[in-house]
C-alpha cells in the first residue's frame, strides 16, 4: 500500500483535519511529509517543497523554530502536566491578558473548536437566551454540532442541535439587524471573524458591536486566523473594536497545540467557582489544556513577537507576493482569470475559467503546477521564515504555473490537469 492507502486504512479521512485530506490536493501532491524546517517541508524520500500551507496557518515563525522548541522541551522536562495548575499555565494566562486589551481572564484548550463552542456557552449562560447568530461567510468555527449541523454536513447531527444557530452575512449590517428583528430578545451571542479575504467596510465592525450591546447579545470575535497575524493584539485592535469574548489558536505557539478563550471578567467568570451561591456553568474542562510544553511554547513565541517585527514582516512579504503574482498574471494577459487578493498579511488567490466563473478545476491545475515547480500553495500562509530567497523561488514557480494556466484557458484544463479536481470540504456526499 502507498501512504494514502495506509493512512485511510487506519484513519477516517486519512488525516486528523479534513482540509489535509486527499480530496483537497492535486494528484501530484505528496501524500505524507516527514518533517518541516523553516518555510520548507520534506517527504520521507527527501523531496523538498517550499510551503505556504504552514500547518493550516498555525506556524507563523517557521517550522521547528529553535527558541520555541527549546521552550517546549523546558516545559516538558518540568513534568508537562501536573496534578494542579502550573506556574507556566499561570504565566501563559497572564501573558495573553497582558497582550490582548479585551482579555481579563483566559481558558486554554487544545483546539479552536473547543473554545469557540465555550464562547457560545458563556453567551447563553450569561444572557439566558438560546440563539447564536454566526456569520455565514466565514468558513469554519467548530467541529461541534451547533456549527457543523448548520452546514450541508448534517449526517449524525439531530436537527434540534443546530436549529438554534442562525445566519447573517458579512459586511451587511442589515442582515444582522434582520436576525435581531426576527428573534427579539432571544439571541445570546453573535460570533464572527473580524475579517477574512478583505477588509470590512469602514464602521461595519463597530456597528455590529454597538448592535450587540444594544440588543443585549455578547459580541464574539474568532481570531483563529487573524490573531497574531493582523496585529500582535489581534484584528480587534487593528480595526478598533473590543469584543466581549474572543478566541485564539493558530499562530499562538508556532504549531504547538494551544487555543484560548479570552474575555472580559464579567462574562468569563460564569465559568468560575469562587462566587458562592452562583449557579455553575461547566465551561471548558480539559486534562491537557494546561500542558506545559505547549504553553511554554506560546510564551516563547509571544516573546519573539514582542522583540521582533513579525507582524510587519507578514504584511510586507504578503504585499510583495500579491504584487508579484498579479504582475505575472498581467504578463500572460490572464489578470481577469487569476488574481492574488486579500489582506497582505493573509493573502489569497482567485482562479476563474474562460467564462469568468470561479473554478476549482483551475485552482487544482494551478496548485498542481506550483507543486511541479517546488512550491506547495493550497492557500497562502506566510511565516517569518519566508524571506527574499523564498519570494524569488515562489515567483519563478508562479510564472511557470501561469504559463500552463494561460494555455489551459485556451485549450481546456482537461488537457493539462492530471487526476481529480479538488472538492469543497463542506459537501454532503463524497
Amino acid at each position: 500500500m502507498n501512504y494514502s492507502e495506509r493512512l485511510n486504512h487506519v484513519i477516517p479521512g486519512g488525516c486528523h483535519t479534513y482540509s489535509r485530506g486527499d480530496d483537497q490536493y492535486p494528484e501530484n501532491a505528496p501524500q505524507i511529509f516527514e518533517r518541516g524546517e523553516g518555510a520548507y517541508l520534506y517527504t520521507p524520500e527527501g523531496k523538498k517543497l517550499l510551503d505556504y500551507g504552514m500547518a493550516l496557518r498555525a506556524v507563523t515563525l517557521g517550522y521547528a523554530n529553535k527558541k520555541v522548541n527549546e521552550a517546549a522541551v523546558e516545559g516538558m522536562m518540568k513534568g508537562n502536566n501536573l496534578t494542579r495548575a502550573s506556574v507556566i499555565e499561570l504565566e501563559a494566562a497572564e501573558k495573553l491578558a497582558e497582550i490582548i486589551p479585551s482579555v481579563d481572564m483566559v481558558k486554554f484548550a487544545k483546539n479552536g473548536s473547543n473554545v469557540t463552542t465555550a464562547a457560545t456557552k458563556i453567551a447563553r449562560a450569561y444572557t439566558g437566551r438560546k440563539y447564536i447568530a454566526r456569520c455565514l461567510d466565514h468558513p469554519f468555527f467548530s467541529f461541534d454540532d451547533w456549527f457543523i449541523g448548520d452546514t450541508p454536513l448534517t449526517r449524525g447531527i439531530p436537527e434540534e442541535y443546530h436549529s438554534l444557530t442562525i445566519n447573517f452575512k458579512y459586511d451587511d449590517i442589515a442582515s444582522l439587524r434582520a436576525c435581531f428583528d426576527k428573534y427579539p430578545g432571544q439571541i445570546a451571542g453573535v460570533i464572527m471573524e473580524a475579517a477574512t479575504g478583505a477588509h470590512p467596510s469602514p464602521g461595519y465592525l463597530q456597528a455590529v458591536q454597538d448592535m450587540c450591546h444594544k440588543e443585549g447579545a455578547l459580541f464574539i470575535i474568532d481570531e483563529m486566523i487573524t490573531g497574531f497575524r493582523w496585529h500582535l493584539q489581534g484584528a480587534q485592535t487593528y480595526y478598533g473594536i473590543q469584543p466581549d469574548l474572543s478566541t485564539f489558536g493558530k499562530g499562538m505557539a508556532n504549531g504547538f497545540s494551544v487555543a484560548a478563550l479570552g474575555g472580559k471578567r464579567e462574562f468569563m467568570k460564569v465559568g468560575g467557582i469562587k462566587e458562592l451561591g452562583m449557579e455553575r456553568t461547566f465551561l471548558v474542562s480539559t486534562t491537557h489544556g494546561g500542558e506545559m510544553c505547549a504553553l511554554n511554547a506560546f510564551l516563547a513565541a509571544a516573546k519573539i513577537y514582542q522583540e521582533q517585527d513579525v507582524i510587519g514582516h507578514l504584511w510586507s512579504y504578503g504585499q510583495k507576493l500579491i504584487d508579484g503574482m498579479n504582475e505575472i498574471a498581467k504578463e500572460f494577459g490572464i489578470q481577469d482569470y487569476f488574481q492574488a487578493v486579500g489582506v497582505p498579511c493573509s493573502p489569497n488567490y482567485i482562479t476563474k475559467d474562460k467564462t469568468g466563473a470561479a473554478s476549482m478545476a483551475f485552482r487544482t491545475l494551478y496548485s498542481q503546477e506550483m507543486i511541479n515547480n517546488g512550491v506547495l500553495m493550497p492557500w497562502i500562509a506566510i511565516s517569518m521564515a519566508h524571506g527574499q530567497e523564498e519570494l524569488d523561488i515562489t515567483l519563478t514557480a508562479v510564472r511557470k504555473a501561469l504559463k500552463v494556466y494561460a494555455a489551459a484557458l485556451e485549450e481546456g484544463y482537461e488537457k493539462y490537469l492530471k487526476g481529480a479536481v479538488i472538492k469543497p470540504v463542506f459537501r454532503r456526499f463524497n
